[in-house]
C-alpha cells in the first residue's frame, strides 16, 4: 500500500508529479488549497504519512512564507526533488490547433508560454486558479474550442491529448520540493549528504561571519543561506542554511562547532541531495 501525502493544488499538479517521483506511482495525494493546509495535514497522524511542499523556483526564487511554515511546524525534511517544469498544450481527443479559440491556465503558466502563445494572436488567454484544474475542466466540458496548459500527468489523468508539448519559453525552469514527514514517521536516508538547518546569532558584531567561517572550515558547501526577520525583535534575523557534505560525521562536527556561537540552532532534516527530474 502506497504512502498518503498532502500536496498543494489539484490532482495532476506539479506537486503530485514530485510526490510520485519520490514515493512512487502508487502514492495517494491529499489535495489542499493552501500550503498552510499542506503542513497541517502532513502533521496529522490520522490524515497522512507526510507532505510535499514547494520551497523555491529557479526563476521566481524562494517561497518565503513556506520557510516560515516549516519553522513553525514539527515536520522533518526527509528528501527533496528538483522538478523541471514542463508545460504542454492539452486538448480533448480529436481537437486540432485550428479549432482552438481559448487557452485556459494559471497566469504564471500563460506567462511561461507567452512566446508560443503569441504565435496564435487569435487565441483568447483565460487566467484560472490552477493548471491542473484547467485540464480537469477541459475534460469535463468536452469543449472543442478550448485548450489548457498543464502537466503531462494532468493529460494522463484526464484523458487529454498533448497537441503541442513543451511550449514553455524557459527550458531551465526548475522547482525544488521538500518531502516532509512527522518525526515519529520520518524515513532515515541512507548515506545522507545534505541537511537543512535554521539558526540565529546573538546579534553581536561579526557573529554571522564566525558561524559561516566554522562551516567553511568544516569543508561543507553552503548551497543556500536565506535570512528572515525574527518577529518581535529589533532587526534580528534567523537564517535557513542548506548544507552539503560528504558524510554525516563531517556534518555532525560542524554542528558541534557552531552550536556554542549560535543563540538557537535547529536541524530540520538530514537527507540525500535531490535528483533533477
Amino acid at each position: 500500500m502506497g504512502k498518503k501525502v498532502s500536496i498543494q493544488g489539484y490532482e495532476g499538479s506539479f506537486h503530485q508529479v514530485a510526490a510520485e517521483q519520490f514515493f512512487g506511482k502508487d502514492v495517494e495525494v491529499i489535495t489542499c488549497a493552501t500550503f498552510r493546509e499542506v503542513v497541517r495535514v502532513a502533521s496529522s497522524k490520522k490524515e497522512s504519512d507526510g507532505g510535499v511542499m514547494a520551497i523555491e523556483n529557479s526563476i521566481a526564487g524562494s517561497i518565503l512564507p513556506n520557510y516560515n511554515l516549516l519553522q513553525k511546524s514539527n515536520l522533518k525534511v526527509v528528501g527533496e526533488i528538483y522538478l523541471q517544469i514542463r508545460q504542454h498544450l492539452l486538448v480533448n481527443p480529436g481537437v486540432k490547433l485550428e479549432d482552438i479559440r481559448e487557452v485556459h491556465s494559471h497566469h504564471m503558466a500563460l506567462l511561461q508560454c507567452i512566446d508560443y502563445l503569441e504565435k496564435h494572436p487569435n487565441w483568447k488567454l483565460v487566467e484560472t486558479e490552477d493548471t491542473a484544474l484547467s485540464a480537469k475542466h477541459l475534460q469535463q466540458h468536452r469543449s472543442k474550442h478550448t485548450a489548457a496548459i498543464a502537466s503531462k500527468l494532468a493529460a494522463e489523468l484526464f484523458g487529454l491529448e498533448m497537441i503541442a508539448p513543451n511550449i514553455h519559453t524557459m527550458k531551465n525552469n526548475y522547482t525544488r520540493f521538500l518531502i516532509l514527514q512527522r518525526e515519529d514517521n520520518a524515513v532515515e536516508a541512507q548515506d545522507p549528504n545534505k541537511a537543512s538547518v535554521n539558526f540565529h546569532t546573538d546579534h553581536s558584531r561579526g557573529s554571522l561571519a564566525r558561524v559561516l567561517t566554522k562551516i567553511a572550515e568544516g569543508g561543507i558547501n553552503l548551497s543556500k543561506l536565506q535570512s528572515f526577520p525574527i518577529p518581535g525583535s529589533e532587526w534580528e534575523y534567523s537564517f535557513h542554511a542548506d548544507m552539503e557534505f560528504e558524510d554525516i560525521h563531517q556534518f555532525n562536527r560542524v554542528i558541534e562547532a557552531i552550536h556554542p556561537i549560535t543563540a538557537e540552532l535547529r536541524v530540520y532534516g538530514v537527507y540525500r541531495k535531490g535528483r533533477t527530474v
